[in-house]
Formats: structure tokens, sequence, C-alpha cells
């Protein structure tokens, strides 16, 4: 292995020291010259390398010139000033030289920084520490992330809030970095902190919040949405300059994000859902708070307990994050939003419905009812097809079923599982394809009213007495549910609103009823003797 120049002193010395060597002996030791040996006994410290001063014979009757070209360039537009090659441009028409460009290259490299300094034009790089205040700053990234979602390399973003005094910082991955994710990574944070900083968060110049930076200023248009968002939650942004410039002035979340990503997205993490990881993210941040940043005295938890009491509180109203679509479902009762479609109950095909799309899910709704939700898609042309969706067309159409989409998904999402798989073929086996694909059917109609353990219970105890009825099935899945002390049928929970009126009275149990001892009754048993003389009057007797 070879030595660097400061562990080869470091040896010598030691040897001499300790060992008693002669400089020709450390010499033939470590295959030197005795003059390197000379040097390491005299200073510990090596000498730092000379760099040797080429001449240039053909540049140096020029470099006067070039000189004075690059000082008139101080004074000059930015977009007027010389490049390289324009140098060599008029070294060659007006003086007649004959240069290479990489020569003249490396020498105005080196002296455009340098007139540069001496002018005072270009101050010395350096950063100026900042003083945070308890409660008040706070700053926010967005970060790309690679993530092993249900066995498929899926590109996904980070979302980071990182307060500024106490370093405590909150992470939200989702599959999509548009405004929705935004907005929802924002509000995820204030309830995770209890709280929204009092005082600026500084942004990059991310699309979701800025729709045009305003040229030599801080100022932005901003877009209309995220105006809304900010003023509801009352934030005070602070626009970055764009460029490397910009992410020096919010370094504490730059340095968040890769340290994030290198001790928590190292290897790259195999989830079934990013809730899942989520989940494992706010473990992560717990663990965090015992951790110290730098050379502080306190920790972030220590810090943090101080800085949240001092955050403004969270407004009472919530905001609605995702962003509402009103497409038309057409007649494959499919909707399309942002290049994904996406079924719905087949009895709304030809209607105009709406649509909130969030960062995590979409939700469909029509009126105020909820009628269908899924998780969000991603890719292009992805498709996500719900086979309870189509229940009533495979009625009418029960050939269809065998070869749809609807179904080669229900079968890869578990919902279709072995036991439907064995009572429709049983049922085929009975009764034909069409009529047992029509008993399919019904059983599958069952699990929107009932329990889906139940209703395989149900498919599992007719098939073993040879039945192949849905009727049968139900009744078998009521009897699973009471069995185990449950109520039979599933409530149904949905965003409907409540209707207007009193509040309906409470229903009496009719077992509840016999069971109380009430009087007998006395009164005597109707009769119908008067009539029935009604029957035996013929039409002419009638008044």
């Amino acid at each position: 292995m070879e030595l660097s120049r400061e562990d080869l002193f470091l040896r010598i010395r030691r040897d001499s020291w300790q060992e008693g060597l002669s400089m020709r002996a450390l010499a033939r030791k470590y295959g030197v010259h005795r003059r390197l040996v000379r040097e390491a006994l005299s200073s510990p410290v090596p000498r730092p390398r000379k760099t040797p001063v080429r001449p240039s014979p053909r540049l140096d009757p020029f470099k006067k010139t070039i000189d004075e070209w690059l000082l008139g360039d101080l004074e000059a537009p930015p977009k007027q000033r010389h490049t390289v090659q324009r140098i060599l441009n008029r070294l060659r028409q007006e003086c007649g030289a004959e240069i290479a460009y990489t020569t003249v290259w490396d020498y105005v490299s080196r002296r455009r920084r340098e007139i540069s300094e001496a002018a005072g034009a270009a101050p010395a790089a350096g950063f100026v520490i900042r003083h945070n205040q308890p409660g008040m700053d706070a700053e926010v990234d967005f970060d790309e992330a690679w993530v092993d979602l249900a066995g498929e390399r899926t590109k996904c973003f980070v979302f980071a809030l990182r307060l500024a005094y106490s370093g405590k910082a909150v992470h939200r991955i989702t599959t999509s970095c548009g405004q929705e994710a935004f907005l929802d990574g924002h509000v995820h944070a204030f309830r995770t902190l209890g709280g929204v900083p009092g005082g600026q968060i500084r942004y990059d110049n991310l699309s979701p919040a800025v729709s045009r930076v305003i040229h030599k200023s801080r100022s932005r248009d901003e877009h209309p949405r995220w105006t809304e968002f900010r003023q509801h939650f009352g934030i005070t942004p602070f626009y970055c300059e764009p460029g490397l410039r910009g992410a020096h002035e919010k370094g504490g979340v730059e340095g968040q994000v890769g340290y994030f990503r290198r001790n928590y997205l190292t290897p790259v993490p195999r989830v079934g859902s990013l809730d899942e990881l989520n989940a494992s993210f706010a473990e992560f941040e717990r663990g965090e708070e015992d951790r110290r940043i730098g050379m502080r005295i306190r920790t972030i938890g220590q810090d943090f307990a101080r800085e949240s009491v001092l955050l403004m509180p969270l407004p009472q109203d919530s905001f609605e994050t995702g962003v509402v679509f009103t497409p038309r479902v057409d007649r494959y009762g499919m909707i399309a939003v942002r290049v994904c479609r996406y079924s719905v109950p087949a009895r709304f095909i030809g209607r105009t419905i709406r649509v909130v799309l969030r960062s995590s899910d979409l939700i469909v709704f029509h009126g105020r009812t909820e009628i269908a939700r899924h998780p969000r898609l991603t890719a292009k042309g992805a498709e996500r097809v719900v086979l309870d969706h189509f229940l009533e067309v495979l009625l009418a159409k029960p050939g269809a079923m065998a070869g749809s989409e609807a179904l080669d998904q229900a079968r890869l999402e578990g919902t279709f599982t072995a036991s439907h798989e064995a009572f429709w073929a049983a049922a085929k086996k009975a009764e034909g394809d069409t009529e047992g694909t029509k008993q399919l059917v019904h059983v599958l109609l069952l699990h929107r009213h009932l329990a889906h353990r139940d209703v395989i219970a149900g498919i599992r105890s007719a098939l073993a007495v040879g039945a192949h009825t849905a009727d049968i099935v139900a009744l078998e899945a009521r009897k699973a549910a009471q069995s185990d002390g449950r109520s039979p049928t599933v409530t149904v929970t949905g965003l409907a609103p409540a209707l207007p009126g009193p509040e309906p009275s409470e229903v009496v149990s009719l077992n509840a009823r016999r069971a109380v001892r009430l009087p007998t009754d006395q009164r005597p048993l109707p009769s119908l003797n008067r009539w029935d003389q009604l029957l035996n009057r013929s039409r002419k007797d009638a008044p």
C-alpha cells in the first residue's frame, strides 16, 4: 500500500526515535532518497509541492493585451464580455498570433479570477452563520428516491420540512411530485409538529408554488392554489435564488435530505405499500430526537421541546389538498385522470362525476356521495379496474366474465380467491357456463352487504354439502356471522350527508317485546259476517 507523504514522515521519525536507525538505514527501509529522510527528521510537516512555472513563449507577448481586455470586461454588461474563443479570434485577427485554444483557456481561466479579486468585483466565497429563533423559521425541499414497491422498483419523491432552530425534520414519501403531494406534505408536517412556524419558510422555485421567477428579484408569480393554501395556514414564504446559490440559502434541509437518504433509504427499501414506509419514517424521526447536530450541547428532541410551544396553532378548518376534476364516464365504465384510467360503478356510465385526486389516492363522488376509491396510479396509461363495479353488467353478459380485465386484476389483488374459483367451477359443471356464471355474480354481490370472511365461509359450507346456488351461500354466510356473535350485515360507510329532520326513534326488538309479560287481551275476536252480505248482493239491488 502506497503511503501518503504525511504518513511516511511520521514513520521515519518514529523509527529514528524508537529503533535508532541511521539515515542510510531509513532510506533503505522505505526506498527513498536520503534528502527526503533528512527533510522528515527536520520537520514533521512536508513542505508543499512547488508548482513549476512553465513558460509560454507564444503567449507571453500578448498577456498584457489579454489582461487589458479582461479588466475592461468588469464594466461591460455580463452578456457582452469576452469568451475564450472571442479572445483567441481577436489575437489572431488583430495581432496575428498563432496560439492553441487550450493555451489561451488555461491563462484566461486563472487571470479572470485574479483580476476580479484584485478589483474587488469578486468577493471571497464564504458562508455566514444564521441566527435562528425558536418557533420561527423552517426549510422545505423535495427530493427523489427509489423504492422497491410491491416487487417493482418505483421512482418516488420525499417531502422534507425542517425546523431551523431545533433541526426537527418531518418526511413524507409519495409517488407524485405534483401540487397535491406538495400541499399534503405540508399538512402532514404541521400536524406532526403540532403547529406552523411563525417566521419564514424557505423554498426552491418549485412549480407547485411558483409560476414565474421575476428576473433579478425575490418576487415570484405564485400559483393561485398555493397562495390560497399558505394564506389558510399563515405561511410566510421565502424563495431562494435559482441554481446552486439558492441551495446554499437553505443548506439545513439540503443536508437533512442527504442524511436521511443515506441512513434510512440505503439499501433500497422493499415495502408492500407507501403507507408502510411512511409509518416507518415516523419511527425513524422519533429516534432522531436523541441525536445531536454538530457541536450542539442539546439534542434535537430537547431543542424541539422548547420550540414546539412557540409554534402558531393550526387552523380549525381543514384544507382539501387534492385536485378536483370532473370527467365523464365512458361506455366502459372508466374515467381518465392524468393519463391514467380508473373504473366506477357501471350505473354511472355517461354521467359527469367529480374526482378528488390526492397524493396517494383518488376519490370519486356523485353529488356528495362517495362511489369509488382507488390508490393513485402514476405510470402513464395504467388502469385499475374493480370487479365489483361491473357485476350488474355481467349479469346481463355472463359470457364476458372469463376474459375480463376486472377478473384478472381481482385475481392479482387477491379479492377473487380460490374459494370463488371452486364455486364457479362447481356451478358451471352443474348448471352450464351461463347459469353457473350468473350464480357466481350473485355470490359476488353478497360482498356489498356481508363481510368478506363470512362470504368465504358460506362458499365453503355450500360446497361441502354439494350446493352451488347463491341463496345457500348467503344463508351459510349469515350463520357464520351469527355463530361468531356478529351482525351479518356490513354497515355501509360513505360521505353522503345526513338527511335533515328529527332523529329516528329507537327500533324495538320483537324478541324483547315478546319477553315482556303483557295482560291478556279480553276483547272478542273480530267477525266478518256483516261484510259477507256484500258478496251476495246483486248489482240491481244497489241503491
